[in-house]
This record gives structure tokens, sequence and C-alpha cells, in this order.
């Protein structure tokens, strides 16, 4: 069974639109409602590949009835942690040349009482875990170090954890050595502090991160692919991709086939390519089942390009 914590869940509208035109009437093409949330994205991708999962994710208002609903309703199992605010409502506007526009919302703060009550449902559900994942931003009211708690408390109690997420709250739990961190490359940039213009920049920047306590760093690099850096060495991975239609989910879909594969080593990493290669040819938030994946698309290796530059290179 995969858990996965999402402190900042959401209700996600998208919209596909032929192009964002400021100030303009636009017509949507197209529409989904999906539970957001990176945790929750994971979930979903756990669910369509047939395996166990449970989502504990603090929800309040409609938006958060909303979300439970529609998870119930795909079969994910929800621990749900009652709070007084509402459940953040996020838009995303997905052009058809693949550009993508999102408006994040802020999300409720949470009272000391609901952050106690959200760690002791990740305990309480974490017996039965193979894997924990932490994804996402922190909500109000939570403190950077709430992620490193969780780490802390989860190896404590002999569970794997994998952690998505950035900015400080990625660094200050790093000093507990999360299993795996899944930063992309602007966030990967952010914890080194410069910047990212070759897969050769990419593979310092993960080793330093492991330097400052990450057990393996699975690192995605967009359309360059991914990377894995972890005690036996270093693996980069990319695949075909035919056609772009939405890429919100992606890393997450990403994440969800590296720990379903294992957790750890290429074959692992080779997953986790299929999976945000098929995601990312789907619609909205879409995530891919066993049938839309193309492993055969998919190629792993140990010869690094590291001078390859970055088709989006982080400044």
């Amino acid at each position: 069974m995969i858990l996965t914590v999402t402190p900042n869940p959401s209700l996600d509208r998208t919209y596909e639109v032929p192009s964002l035109d400021r100030g303009e009437v636009i017509r949507a093409t197209g529409e989904r409602m999906d539970p957001g949330g990176k945790g929750v994205n994971v979930s979903r991708a756990v669910n369509a590949a047939g395996r166990r999962t449970v989502a504990v994710l603090p929800l309040g208002g409609a938006p958060g009835a909303l979300v439970a609903e529609l998870l119930d309703a795909q079969g994910i199992e929800v621990a749900p942690v009652p709070v007084a605010g509402a459940t953040r409502s996020n838009i995303a506007l997905a052009e058809a040349d693949g550009v993508l526009t999102k408006i994040n919302a802020p999300g409720p703060e949470l009272s000391p009482a609901e952050q106690e009550l959200l760690l002791e449902t990740v305990r309480v559900h974490s017996r039965d875990a193979d894997w924990i994942a932490c994804c996402g931003s922190l909500p109000r009211g939570l403190a950077p170090a709430w992620y490193a708690d969780v780490v802390a408390r989860a190896h404590a109690g002999g569970a794997r954890i994998a952690l998505d997420t950035s900015g400080r709250a990625l660094l200050e739990a790093l000093r507990e050595r999360p299993d795996v961190v899944k930063p992309n490359a602007e966030e990967l940039a952010e914890a080194v502090g410069r910047p990212l213009t070759t897969v050769g920049d990419a593979v310092k920047a993960a080793e330093e991160l492991r330097g400052m306590g990450a057990r393996a760093v699975l690192a995605s690099l967009g359309a360059d692919g991914q990377l894995l850096v972890d005690d036996a060495g270093t693996w980069f991975a990319g695949a075909r991709v035919d056609t772009v239609r939405s890429n919100v989910g992606a890393g997450d879909s990403s994440l969800a086939g590296f720990l379903i594969a294992g957790g750890s080593g290429p074959d692992a990493l080779a997953s986790a390519v299929a999976h945000g290669a098929a995601a990312v040819q789907l619609p909205g938030s879409v995530m891919p089942t066993p049938a839309d994946l193309d492993p055969a698309a998919v190629t792993v290796t140990t010869a690094v390009p590291l001078d390859r530059a970055l088709t989006e290179p982080v400044p």
C-alpha cells in the first residue's frame, strides 16, 4: 500500500482553450473537474495502476466534500482530517499548443489542533504502508519543518518516505534523510542556489542534495527526461512523446510509477518516465492506466549526457 499525504489539497478545474487572450472572452473546448494536490494525484495514479493507496488530506467546506466524493467515486480510500477552513479551488487553462496557465488558491490555515490531528492520522495509517509519499506545498499554519517531523516519525515507525516539495520545507526535511526526494529542475536549482543550464549541472545539484541528507534524488528535467542519483550510481532516462496535451499531474504520475516499481534503481526510473510520458499525452490531470504506458519508448542509461543543454534552463 502507498500512503499519500497532501497537506494542502484542492479541487481542480481544467479548461482546454484554443489560446489564452488576455481581456477577451475565451470559449473552452473541453473541461474537467478533479480532486487535486500532488499527493492526491499520486494516489490517483497508484489507483489507476491497480494498486492500493490511502490518501491522507485535510478537508473542509463544500470543496473539501466534493474532493472526497470524487476520490471515493474513483475507488480511492480517503483518510480525511476535518478542518474549519474551506479546501482551496484551483484553475488550470490548457492551450492547444501545450502551454498551461495555473491559478492556485492559498488554501485554509490549519489550527494547532488540526495540525496534530493530521500527524496522528498519518501515524495511524502508516502502519500498513510500503511507502509514504509526502507531496506539495504546506498550508498556512504549518511550519517549514513540518515535513521533517513527518519524515522522522515515518522512519521511527519503519516506513520508507518519498518527499516532493520545495523551498525551505525541502531543505528542513533533508536533515531527516528522506529515502527519495523528487524535485523538478526549478526546485533543484532553488535548493542549491545556482542556475542549471546542462544535464551535468542537474547531476551536480542532485549530488549536493544527497550530501545534505537525501538518500536518493529523482529529478525531473521536463522534456529532457529524468535523473536518478543514489548510492548505486547515476542513471538518465527519457521517452518519446508524440503529443503533449497537459502536464498537470505528470510529475505526480511519475513519482507513483517510481514507487509502484519498488522505489529504487533503473527499473523504477524507467517506470517513472513511462508514467510521466503517458500522463502528458492525456487531457487535464487524467492519470494513465497500464494500457496507456509505452515502456518500449523509454530509454535508460548510465552514460549521462552531462554536456547536453537543458531545453528549459533555470537561470
